[in-house]
């Protein structure tokens, strides 16, 4: 892991997460959650296409459609 994703990481860690366990659904997700946590709550939303786009070095990026 470069600098930049440790960086994110933490800031995920110690901003997102603590947020979300704050909120009445506190799923707690983060940057962490992975793509197939993040595929089981897109499609809990509603969203019957996910898939994973492209990445970056720095990014995933995934895309859900209706």
């Amino acid at each position: 892991m470069n600098p930049v994703g440790r960086i994110f990481y933490s800031a995920s860690t110690m901003i997102c997460v603590p947020s979300s366990l704050a909120q009445e659904v506190g799923t707690a997700l983060g940057a962490q959650a992975g793509e197939e946590r993040l595929s089981e709550t897109v499609t809990k939303g509603g969203f019957t296409h996910f898939r994973r786009a492209t990445e970056t070095p720095f990014n995933l990026i995934l895309e859900a459609k209706p």
